[in-house]
């Protein structure tokens, strides 16, 4: 049996773990909010130049949820592949260069703006995604 599909899926779940913890702190305790309460009640207060509608937090909250959800649907979608269509998966080089370019501009994100958990979970998501792929190119 291929090992194929536990290296999509581990590298799916590491995503998809990540997005559920970054939608858990979004909206429970103070893991995202600056440590100068001072500059929390601006953003709270001032609105955006693009829109009056919403402020500088609720864009916040908005884009650090959404952002964990796309997360958690690449996660939900690529394990599922890889655990019930597995074929369907490694059968697809849309799908399977999809899945690469995502996790490789994720890790460039966490290279670039975040910090070394998420870097060091996306870059062993990539890794593990990469060998996955790899042994597909090697069985073709």
């Amino acid at each position: 049996m291929s090992a194929v599909p536990y290296f999509l899926l581990a590298s799916a779940a590491i995503v998809f773990g990540l997005g559920s913890l970054h939608l858990l702190f979004t909206f429970r305790g103070p893991r995202f909010d600056p440590r100068d309460a001072a500059l929390k009640r601006r953003m709270q207060e001032v609105a955006l130049v693009l829109t009056g509608e919403t402020t500088v937090w609720k864009a916040w909250i908005g884009f650090n949820a959404s952002h964990s959800l796309g997360a958690i649907l690449f996660g939900a979608v690529y394990a599922h592949l890889a655990l019930q269509r597995p074929e369907v998966l490694t059968a697809s080089p849309f799908l399977l260069g999809l899945g690469a370019v995502l996790l490789a501009l994720y890790v460039g994100l966490a290279w670039a703006y975040w910090f070394r958990i998420p870097l060091r979970g996306l870059g062993l998501a990539l890794l593990l995604y990469l060998l996955g792929l790899g042994q597909i190119l090697l069985q073709g």
